[in-house]
């Protein structure tokens, strides 16, 4: 079996019960998006690849802790002999940072709105990124909205300011306002990722209906002038109702203008709680859509130095999963 075909297996099952030695260090715990407030999640290594599996004790999928970060992984018949890799921040070789763990928007997809989660101080930050930095290679930030998106932004923009002096190369993914991506490019931002999160606007406006669907797609194209080819990212979450041929669209549309699309696996919480989650099929056949598109635009997830393209642990990824 491929990689590619087990990781979309794996991505359908989305879960795993962890079992052996003690393994604390290796459980990564995540305040933002659809995986916030869960048990956390482990990221399992076969060789040069990952896959992010959230923790369940009913799971179907075992993972064997065997000490030192040496695991087995048990799906069926197959036993896979791999590793568990230590998160830097959130996940490996990352400081992935959810600076404000609350949202003043609800998204039917995101439990964030009702975790409530708090705020981090720009010290506490600092202190969070210094604490891994022999560790990582790069610095995420992600945000929910406490108030508003422009002070949210304000507080953002003062947070990338105290980290500039790790020299690491930063990343940042929020909801934006109209200058978001012209702030963030000042301050030496080297990629941003801006979500819209449905494939179509009538998906979006039933999903995210406090949100700007046609304002994030320009700011999306005004990152690309600033930022670059391969310096600009967007989620869209598989899995809402949207059709094969939706999806592709949105990806093409996503491609054409310069843009990697970051193909997100719905995580049945919140308001989607009870639906299934996509099938493997679905997301080769998506994986396969994806890939075309972005060799014909020339595009490379291999070159991202942040954020989820980075990592891959939660997503079939062109290029790094074939």
């Amino acid at each position: 079996m491929q990689w590619y075909d087990l990781k979309a297996e794996l991505l359908s099952a989305g879960t795993a019960r962890l079992a052996g030695e003690p393994a604390e260090e290796f459980i990564a715990r995540s305040s933002a998006g659809p995986g916030a407030g869960g048990e956390g999640s482990i990221f399992f290594a076969l060789g040069s690849h990952r896959i992010r599996l959230s923790l369940d004790e009913m799971s179907e999928i075992e993972v064997m802790h065997r000490g030192g970060g040496v695991a087995d992984l048990y799906y069926g018949s197959l036993q896979l002999n791999g590793r568990l890799e230590r998160p830097g921040l959130h996940c490996p070789k990352q400081a992935y940072i959810t600076v404000t763990g609350s949202c003043a928007f609800h998204c039917r997809y995101c439990t964030v709105p009702q975790i409530r989660g708090v705020r981090k101080s720009v010290d506490e930050i600092v202190a969070l990124v210094d604490s891994v930095r022999d560790r990582v290679t790069g610095i995420s930030l992600t945000s929910g909205v406490r108030t508003t998106a422009a002070e949210e932004e304000q507080y953002v923009l003062g947070v990338v300011k105290a980290l500039i002096p790790f020299n690491l190369p930063i990343g940042v993914s929020i909801y934006p306002t109209e200058q978001t991506a012209d702030r963030l490019h000042s301050l030496g931002v080297v990629e941003v990722k801006f979500n819209v999160e449905a494939a179509t606007p009538k998906l979006f406006a039933e999903v995210c209906p406090e949100l700007d669907y046609d304002m994030i797609w320009g700011t999306l194209e005004r990152s690309v002038t600033l930022f670059g080819r391969n310096r600009v990212f967007s989620n869209v979450i598989v899995g809402l109702g949207e059709s094969d041929r939706e999806m592709e669209q949105c990806i093409r549309r996503l491609t054409n203008r310069g843009i990697i699309p970051v193909l997100r696996p719905l995580n049945p919480v919140a308001g989607f709680a009870g639906h299934e989650r996509p099938a493997a099929a679905r997301l080769r056949t998506l994986l396969a859509v994806h890939g075309k598109a972005l060799e014909e635009e020339r595009l490379d997830p291999g070159a991202a130095l942040t954020m989820c393209t980075n990592c891959t642990g939660c997503d079939l990824v062109p290029g790094r999963d074939t």
